[in-house]
């Protein structure tokens, strides 16, 4: 919900900051108060701005003054925005968004997921605070290693949309994905293992290896095969993957690849680590790696790629009760334990159906933008998930990826060389493009078209592409 024709004067937007409402879900006072919440958000109504009088705006949005009003008090509500009399209603000097903005820019290096155009985390969050807080501070001290049972029985709850039947002994809460892949390395690596994996891997993952001085070995492909090829040159302790919408190539694997890379990895005595973070983000869930090889499987699921990196909640499912007694202990000297807050909205929003609306619209605006970035970058030359939120570019050897990163950063796009990735020094030459993060709509098609005419201008940035 952008507003439209915003215009400032002496920083007063005034008259002149109209939502766009239109189409949106739900009571219309809301989308009103989300709007404001944006706009704030976004820089464009700053702390002391005036809004249209109530009567104006419901005018020209062509909504009841009624509605208005209860936006506007809503929103007072919220300390976005205070009235003085007749002098109208302003947003309150306690946002001072310039200075928050500031403070908080994200990092658009890493790969977030999208805003969705009609965001309902703030409301959820708010609405769970509230009945939190009308249930106690129990949920707010210390929880014992692993998570308190309600919680775990949470995680195996959404493990098992993957096909993952788990025991609440078997899982462990963690704080987020990174949080729990540690803790498995830590249970199952030592120095000197070796850890198959693919050419490009996620950066978390290698730092930790690089720390354990485990040996990585690239495979230019997951399978059996290539996983028995490395095995036979010299024994492999255990497995990492990625299995749905790699990050960062986009790759997914079949459900027939998925249960020869099982079947192998049991008849060989290989541990599979399946960081699975982005595992519900499709339509229909594909089945997990570690659902064919449950015994020899530590499967990593997390909320800060499906739903947001502000909720620093991951769930691990070990082998057995042992092994997650393991994983809740290293999870424990690393982060003591996972942000209760986080955690009891997350078992909260997951029985009341919040959770799904949640992901559904991260799913919906992941969909939009991949189909923006097909129209813009054509077909077949990038690879992507149809759910995911980011691109896999290859590049020619000639390409100057560091120069269009650059360029494309002063919209706000993030694009990360393959090198950054890569696990070995001949890995081919590519760029992830992220469509996610704080970027919105209007500014992830300006900087896709600034992409497409690096690409395919002559002695643009990156003018060759394979």
């Amino acid at each position: 919900m952008r507003a439209k024709n915003t215009k400032r004067t002496n920083g007063v937007a005034g008259d002149a900051w109209l939502p766009d409402i239109a189409g949106t879900a739900g009571p219309k006072y809301k989308a009103v108060t989300a709007a404001i919440s944006a706009a704030v958000a976004r820089g464009e109504l700053r702390h002391g701005d005036r809004l249209p009088p109530q009567r104006d705006l419901a005018a020209k949005l062509g909504i009841d003054l009624t509605t208005v009003t209860k936006a506007y008090d809503l929103a007072r509500q919220r300390g976005l925005i205070v009235a003085r009399g007749r002098a109208g209603s302003f947003i309150s000097e306690d946002v001072r968004t310039g200075e928050v903005a500031t403070a908080a820019q994200s990092d658009i290096a890493m790969n977030s997921p999208p805003i969705p155009i009609e965001s309902r985390l703030t409301d959820a969050m708010a609405s769970a605070l509230g009945t939190l807080g009308r249930a106690g501070l129990a949920r707010l001290h210390y929880q014992r290693p692993g998570g308190a049972a309600a919680d775990r029985e949470s995680g195996a709850e959404l493990l098992g949309r993957t096909g993952l039947s788990s025991s609440v002994e078997q899982i462990a809460v963690t704080a987020g994905g990174q949080n729990g892949l540690h803790a498995v390395a830590s249970a199952i690596l030592k120095p000197g293992d070796r850890v198959a994996c693919g050419r490009f891997v996620y950066p978390g993952f290698a730092a930790i290896a690089r720390r354990m001085g485990v040996t990585l070995v690239p495979l230019a492909e997951m399978t059996a095969d290539a996983l028995e090829a490395a095995h036979a040159a010299a024994p492999l302790r255990a497995l990492y993957i990625v299995s749905t919408n790699d990050n960062p190539t986009t790759a997914t694997i079949e459900v027939g690849e998925r249960r020869a890379i099982a079947a192998w990895a049991e008849d060989a005595g290989v541990q599979i680590v399946e960081d699975d973070a982005y595992g519900l983000l499709p339509d229909a869930p594909i089945p997990a790696i570690a659902s064919f090889a449950p015994a020899i499987s530590w499967y990593v699921m997390s909320m800060a790629k499906i739903v947001s990196p502000a909720l620093r909640v991951g769930f691990v499912r070990a082998p057995g009760v042992a092994e997650a007694m393991q994983i809740a202990a290293c999870q424990h000297e690393s982060a003591v334990m996972a942000p209760p807050l986080n955690v009891a909205m997350i078992s909260l929003w997951l029985a009341d159906g919040t959770l799904d609306a949640l992901i559904d619209a991260v799913r919906k605006e992941a969909s939009w933008r991949q189909r923006l970035a097909h129209s813009v970058l054509g077909d077949g030359r990038h690879a992507a998930h149809p759910q995911g939120y980011h691109l896999w570019l290859p590049l020619a050897g000639d390409s100057q990826p560091d120069t269009l990163a650059a360029a494309l950063a002063l919209d706000g796009l993030s694009a990360v060389q393959s090198d950054r990735f890569a696990v070995g020094a001949d890995a081919p030459r590519a760029m992830r493009i992220s469509l996610g993060g704080t970027i919105d709509r209007r500014g992830l098609s300006r900087a896709l078209h600034r992409l497409a005419a690096q690409l395919w201008t002559p002695g643009g940035a990156a003018s060759h592409i394979v």
